[in-house]
């Protein structure tokens, strides 16, 4: 992570918003450098105004859930800084419930359920795999909705 990037761009954010607190993450989408890029280009254009997370790894990492309120630095594949949003909806539903209407607003390939489902089903199983957990439909996703503040 290009931690100079990041301390840069919250401090424009705040320069505007001087009521915002110091309370961020800053991370990348997905795995990998291409996915990354291609996630945040789709977050800058507007296009991605939603993710989903598997919830077992908040259990088993011990992280908390993303909530409503929450600010995130958004980095592109090479670590850089490129936005920063604020989450405003957080729902979590199994794997096989997750919407069309959820799809669309990751904004990713054709934007339908069929896609997400055929780009997140693989992507879950690797993660569970990678803690000896088996996927399968009615796993617990985190679904994420949020707005680019900068």
């Amino acid at each position: 992570m290009d931690q100079q990037s990041v301390v840069s761009l919250w401090n424009q954010f705040k320069t505007k918003h001087p009521t915002v607190t110091d309370d961020y993450q800053a991370w990348a989408f997905g795995y990998g450098k291409e996915v990354a890029d291609d996630l945040s280009d789709l977050v800058v254009k507007g296009i991605k105004t939603a993710t989903s997370s598997n919830y077992t790894l908040y259990e088993v990492e011990n992280e908390p859930l993303p909530k409503v309120g929450d600010y995130s630095v958004i980095l592109d594949g090479d670590g850089k800084a490129v936005a920063i949003i604020e989450t405003t909806h957080v729902e979590i539903c199994p794997f096989d419930e997750v919407t069309a209407a959820h799809a669309f607003l990751e904004g990713e390939g054709d934007r339908s359920l069929r896609y997400w489902r055929d780009v997140h089903e693989p992507f879950f199983k690797q993660e569970l795999e990678e803690i000896n957990q088996p996927f399968h439909d009615k796993i617990s996703v985190v679904c994420e909705r949020f707005v680019r503040v900068f």
